[in-house]
């Protein structure tokens, strides 16, 4: 039987998992689950017959390379900074490899071992990145194939909770990696350029520059952009376009709350707290306010952040209980955004019958013959349960698909790479379609950038 190795057995896994053992008697194919956590690697594959479980840790060689070798391809679903070593001893044993993940440095420098070995390592082919990637180029490459010439391409996308499973006044659940939401937006400037001016909001704006979208009949959502669009200009192929633009999608209202957190500075995560497991989480609040001997902590922080008692801004920091001076942080050694993300986790995770939604919304327009054109492109999709997620499926699906199109040859095009080319979008579009992730694509009057929509 032919080998694929999944080393990472989290909540984006499921998805991955099923489709491959679905798969595995008809393509003579034997999953390997290897985890820290055996017990979670032998929960997800369920006794099946064409699975193993294995403990694996990523950091004990032994163990690491003994597992590769005996795999055809392997898919890391680890955290971006652990794919490195993997990467390496793919390249060592000549085995291919996948991942959900941005291409690092390290990853990139590994690109002409790759191509001497014939080896195919792909990348960023999950959500956002990854159908992101392929949706656009779909579009821009037809809409380049017409001769025209792209004058704009606006890219969102949203982890949010489904209608019926929102119950909270943020509007939000956890939807995938808590820690990465905390600490969203940091590490530079957003870049990007509309209308060939270019753009750059530091992190301390952010959330204060939002723009408005309708998609699709879904309701209406904001958007901040996301960290640099500028990149994908020339990966995308739009050399000279006048505006390129990123975002992620929250509800209405999300971002304006968001950035009390930002402005308090409770998302740094560059120094811990002395003493901070036994902080209540009062006590966090409070540390980040001047002292007074009268003042509550309420009326420092209303009174610091401008905020009216009766502002909803204000009843959705009393919800996540951040004046409770009974509950304890629980955590040694913490940071800001740690001591963040467990205030959050109490009120934010997903209870077992909640659904969480996926959407994505691409606008595109182009010049031909003179006269001006739009086409927006729309994915809305929730997901079944806790387990089975629409993050899950939407991050664990293309990379299920593309590992096996490997494995079968249908993806051969060697090197380190991102799923832009038709050789790898086209047939795995076409796949997931049969899974509920489709694209709505409709013409709409050419609107270029602009302004009204965006806030701050």
């Amino acid at each position: 039987m032919r080998n694929i190795l999944i080393i990472g057995a989290g909540k984006s896994s499921s998805s991955l998992i099923k489709y491959l053992l679905d798969n595995s008697s008809k393509e003579n194919l034997h999953l390997t689950i290897g985890d820290v956590s055996l017990d979670n690697a032998k929960k997800i594959i369920n006794n099946h017959s064409n699975a193993s479980a294995i403990l694996l840790d990523v950091f004990d060689k032994n163990q690491r390379e003994s597992a590769i070798k005996k795999a055809a391809v392997v898919i890391s679903m680890l955290p971006a900074r652990f794919h490195a070593q993997v990467a390496k001893d793919c390249v060592t044993f000549s085995k291919h490899m996948v991942t959900a993940s941005y291409i690092s440095e390290e990853m990139k420098a590994l690109d002409k071992d790759v191509k001497s070995k014939g080896l195919v390592f792909m990348n960023e082919i999950g959500l956002d990145p990854g159908i992101d990637h392929m949706s656009a180029m779909q579009i821009i490459d037809k809409i380049k194939d017409n001769g025209a010439k792209m004058l704009l391409f606006e890219s969102f996308c949203g982890g949010l909770v489904a209608p019926e499973s929102d119950t909270n006044l943020w509007n939000y659940k956890f939807t995938w990696n808590p820690r990465n939401v905390v600490l969203a937006g940091q590490g530079g400037a957003a870049m990007f350029i509309q209308e060939n001016a270019y753009k750059y909001i530091p992190y301390h704006k952010l959330f204060r520059r939002t723009e408005f979208l309708e998609v699709n009949g879904s309701g209406r959502f904001e958007a901040y952009a996301n960290r640099d669009s500028l990149k994908y200009i020339s990966i995308y192929g739009l050399d000279n376009i006048p505006t390129m633009y990123r975002g992620t999608i929250r509800k209405v209202g999300f971002s304006r709350a968001w950035n009390v957190f930002v402005q308090l500075g409770m998302t740094d995560d560059s120094y811990t707290f002395e003493d901070s497991e036994n902080m209540s989480y009062r006590d966090f609040t409070n540390s980040f306010l001047a002292y007074s001997p009268t003042d509550s902590v309420e009326l420092k922080l209303r009174s610091y952040l401008k905020i009216d008692q009766d502002d909803v801004m204000w009843s959705k920091l009393v919800e996540l209980d951040i004046f409770n001076p009974k509950k304890k942080v629980a955590l040694k050694n913490a940071t800001p955004a740690q001591i963040l993300q467990k205030i959050l986790s109490d009120s934010w995770t997903l209870e077992a019958h909640d659904k969480d939604m996926i959407v994505m919304h691409h606008k595109f327009g182009y010049e031909i013959d003179g006269e001006k054109h739009q086409i927006e492109s729309s994915m809305v999709i929730k997901g079944d349960d806790q387990t089975y997620t629409a993050m899950a499926k939407t991050v664990g699906l293309p990379v299920a698909i593309a590992a096996l199109k490997i494995l079968n040859g249908e993806i051969k095009t060697p090197g380190v790479q991102l799923p832009i080319t038709k050789e790898v979008y086209e047939p795995i579009l076409k796949e997931l379609e049969e899974y509920g992730i489709i694209f709505t694509e409709k013409k709409v009057p050419y609107l270029g950038y602009n302004p009204e929509n965006v806030v701050g």
